[in-house]
């Protein structure tokens, strides 16, 4: 008997004063978490910052001309008020499908895709009567926008293990009585074939890993080819050799140094002054009382240092590992009632050759259940957008809660019960975020 008064007096001690894990660097001074030193880090930035080319290998279909253009707000690798455009249609069997768009006037269909790109490079002096520009088709009447994520602390995101993510779910289910559930979808690893991780990284939890993550961006926003994603959308009007993205002198290609820089980004900061006032500090109450904090969770914690993670091709360094941040987020997929039915399409984010491998893991019908779903949008640095929720349309905090339906139907009409006075304080408590 005493020995198990004893083991439970341990216990009990080792829970009130287990050690707290040391907090994720934050702050906008484009300053790095430890990952590197911080002259490493500028160079990696320069490249984040470089404007590409046609001779770098831009195009020949593209959105932007620098991974800065979408993610520079208030600094590089923030949000921006840039968005992209997808559509897709239902086929006959109701299920959702992917445009077919016709370019150089119908000879060329781009398929395997429901990112319709902005821009082309041609017609231009050396291919004058070549025109490649998207359109959207009709038949398509799928469509929507979705607005440039965050990517700064995005490494500490990376860093989560993959249990933390599948727990997360599994305790809102039970907890919520699956009224809420948040889906963890297992996404391909682009460096390692064969290997999945649960996705984090995309409005639709397309990636695990930043380096899968940059190689995506690099051909859909850029049209520029790398060893992760060699296959152009398109070869008209192309010159450049493949892949267009090699490496330097020091064996690092652009989608290393794009990983590089976002793995040693410090997490966005919070406005400590309004943080501190009084009402602030009661609309954090209120913000977990009414059940936001259920899918925007505070607190998430990095796995140990040493953890090999993304198909054993990343080992968590000291800079990453065992620590705390904040990102008022869980990083899965709900069904907020905002979805627009359109899944990800397999070929453009994996490659077209992606179905050439066995991946551990991967559930098509998963992927298939995630048409009216999008990701939690973490909170951190939310005052600094002018354009809220994954396409952009809300424009104001009390819009984008308001427009909060399916899952968290309950939860927004706890937020209208709310007296006024509160719902300012729980809105003032965002404007600290």
């Amino acid at each position: 008997m005493r020995f198990l008064i004893g083991l439970c007096g341990l216990l009990i001690s080792l829970f009130f004063f287990a050690p707290v894990l040391p907090e994720a660097p934050s702050g906008f001074d484009n300053k790095s978490n430890g990952l590197v030193d911080d002259a490493t880090h500028t160079t990696d930035q320069v490249k984040f910052d470089e404007i590409e080319q046609i001779s770098d290998g831009l195009g020949p279909l593209y959105n932007a001309q620098s991974c800065r253009e979408c993610h520079q707000n208030p600094t590089s690798g923030g949000s921006s008020q840039v968005s992209e455009l997808r559509v897709g249609h239902r086929g006959p069997d109701g299920k959702f499908a992917n445009p077919e768009i016709p370019i150089a006037r119908g000879t060329e269909i781009i398929k395997g895709r429901t990112l319709v790109n902005d821009r082309a490079i041609c017609p231009n002096s050396a291919f004058s009567s070549t025109e490649i520009q998207e359109r959207v088709p009709d038949s398509d009447k799928i469509r929507t926008f979705r607005i440039s994520l965050n990517v700064l602390g995005d490494g500490f995101v990376e860093a989560v293990s993959d249990k933390t993510f599948e727990d997360t779910a599994s305790d809102q289910c039970k907890k919520g009585r699956r009224k809420i559930c948040g889906q963890v979808l297992y996404v391909p690893i682009l460096e390692a074939p064969g290997q999945t991780g649960v996705g984090r990284f995309g409005w639709k939890d397309q990636h695990a890993s930043l380096l899968s993550f940059s190689a995506d961006a690099y051909l859909n926003e850029m049209g520029i080819t790398s060893r992760l994603q060699p296959d152009e959308v398109t070869n008209l009007c192309n010159t450049a050799s493949e892949p267009n993205d090699t490496p330097g002198p020091d064996g690092s290609s652009d989608i290393d140094r794009f990983a590089r820089f976002m793995r040693a980004t410090e997490a966005p900061v919070r406005d400590a002054q309004l943080a501190q006032t009084a009402n602030a500090r009661h609309g954090a109450e209120l913000f977990d009382k009414v059940g936001c904090d259920t899918c925007h969770v505070q607190t998430l914690t990095t796995a140990p240092v040493g953890t090999k993670i993304n198909g054993g091709t990343f080992t968590v360094p000291p800079a990453l590992g065992e620590k705390q941040f904040h990102p008022y987020g869980d990083f899965l997929l709900h069904n907020v009632g905002t979805g627009d039915g359109i899944v990800v399409a397999m070929p453009e984010h994996y490659g077209k050759k992606m179905y050439q491998v066995t991946w551990k893991n991967l559930s098509i019908s998963e992927f298939n259940n995630t048409g009216n779903k999008v990701r939690t949008a973490p909170l951190w640095g939310v005052r600094l957008h002018s354009r809220l929720m994954h396409d952009g349309a809300s424009v104001t905090l009390l819009d984008a809660i308001l427009r909060h339906r399916g899952e968290a139907e309950d939860v927004t009409e706890k937020f209208e019960k709310l007296k006024p006075s509160d719902k300012e304080a729980l809105l003032e408590f965002l404007r600290t975020l």
